[in-house]
């Protein structure tokens, strides 16, 4: 597996759980204060997250993960706040797979 599907996933995650925070917090906003508009806000999320879903079967498959494994990565970019915690978790087993596919440095 290469480093840039990992780097992807990260980048993904990161972006759809920091745009799931700031739809939650417009929701909160709109009907516990009666106050703004969630349309682009939910629109915006609504784009990252299909990339999200997709870098996340491309990683998925690479990383030949069961299809509970996948299920499980998937629904922490549905929870706020989840994917801040499964991500560095996802991230360190798929840099041990990058790394054991790493061709070995050339010796002088």
């Amino acid at each position: 597996m290469k480093q840039n599907v990992l780097t992807r996933y990260r980048v993904m995650a990161y972006v759809t759980a920091i745009w799931l925070l700031v739809f939650t917090v417009a929701i909160i906003a709109k009907y516990g204060f009666d106050t703004g508009d969630t349309m682009v806000i939910s629109q915006i999320h609504g784009v990252l997250f299909i990339v999200y879903v997709i870098f996340a079967f491309d990683l998925g498959s690479k990383a030949k993960w069961p299809f509970g494994r996948l299920l499980w990565v998937l629904a922490a970019g549905c929870i706020p706040f989840a994917s801040f915690f499964v991500e560095p978790k996802v991230s360190r087993e798929a840099q041990a797979l990058v790394d054991k596919t790493a061709p070995a440095p050339a010796k002088a």
